[in-house]
């Protein structure tokens, strides 16, 4: 599961909290599909571009005092000139951000993807402390990872499409 740098059950109440629909994507779903692969930094997540959606995010955001995670950077991230609003969400393809609860990045069109309405297509519910998450189906991972094609990704792909074979029987 994810490093203990990240809270996911603050993250996941908070995201419950203000109703905001997603996919979690990357390592994280990976994880969350048992896939026996090294412990995510951050828990990757695909939003709804609905503009009500995005407001709903950008309030969840705001409470987890979400600030740029930039390589080298502070700790505590760097302010996001004219704060997290929905406007500044819909410009956005993909941000990593730290927040009280650890890292979050938020893609809203992952590599290899349509975004929210391609993954959600296939996606599943996954328990994770007791709460439902939405997880973009393995396939999907597989296909984002694949597209994303970082030494990172590339060094897991053959985990996932073993694990998904064994799914297939």
């Amino acid at each position: 599961m994810p490093t203990s740098d990240v809270d996911v059950p603050a993250i996941l109440d908070t995201l419950k909290r203000h109703e905001v629909a997603y996919v979690v994507i990357g390592g994280f779903a990976a994880e969350l599909h048992d896939v026996a692969i090294p412990p995510t930094r951050a828990i990757d997540l695909t939003p709804s571009p609905a503009p009500k959606n995005l407001e709903r995010l950008a309030a969840a955001l705001r409470q987890l005092d979400a600030r740029f995670r930039v390589p080298d950077g502070p700790p505590a991230g760097v302010d996001i000139p004219g704060g997290i609003t929905a406007e500044w969400l819909t410009d956005l393809v993909t941000v990593t951000l730290t927040t009280t609860a650890g890292p979050l990045d938020i893609a809203l069109r992952p590599d290899g993807t349509e975004g929210f309405d391609d993954l959600i297509r296939d996606h599943v519910v996954i328990s994770y402390a007791d709460r439902p998450v939405p997880v973009a189906s393995l396939a999907d991972v597989i296909r984002s990872k694949e597209a994303a094609g970082r030494a990172k990704d590339l060094l897991v792909i053959p985990a996932l499409r073993a694990h998904l074979r064994r799914l297939k029987g």
